[in-house]
């Protein structure tokens, strides 16, 4: 299944920098996408524990979300120590 590609005008880490800084650092290459997926799925792994959803089902939630991913590469992100 195909990657989806980061639209450079939408901007997923809107909570860390502006949509105009987004654009240029995108336009520039300056955006690794891999990191940013990587932490949009740290994040929504995040959310579904505080909802009190096993870590099992917030998986494959994800999963259901990133068909192109396996199990054991989302559990790697969510559970992988950040540099």
């Amino acid at each position: 299944m195909e990657n989806p590609k980061i639209n450079e005008t939408d901007n997923p880490i809107a909570e860390l920098i502006n949509d105009d800084v987004y654009s240029l650092l995108v336009s520039r290459g300056l955006i690794d996408e891999k990191s940013v997926r990587d932490y949009l799925i740290r994040k929504k792994f995040k959310d579904l524990r505080s909802k009190k959803i096993s870590a099992s089902n917030a998986i494959e939630t994800l999963r259901e979300e990133y068909p192109y991913l396996q199990f054991d590469t989302i559990r790697k992100i969510v559970y992988q120590p950040r540099n």
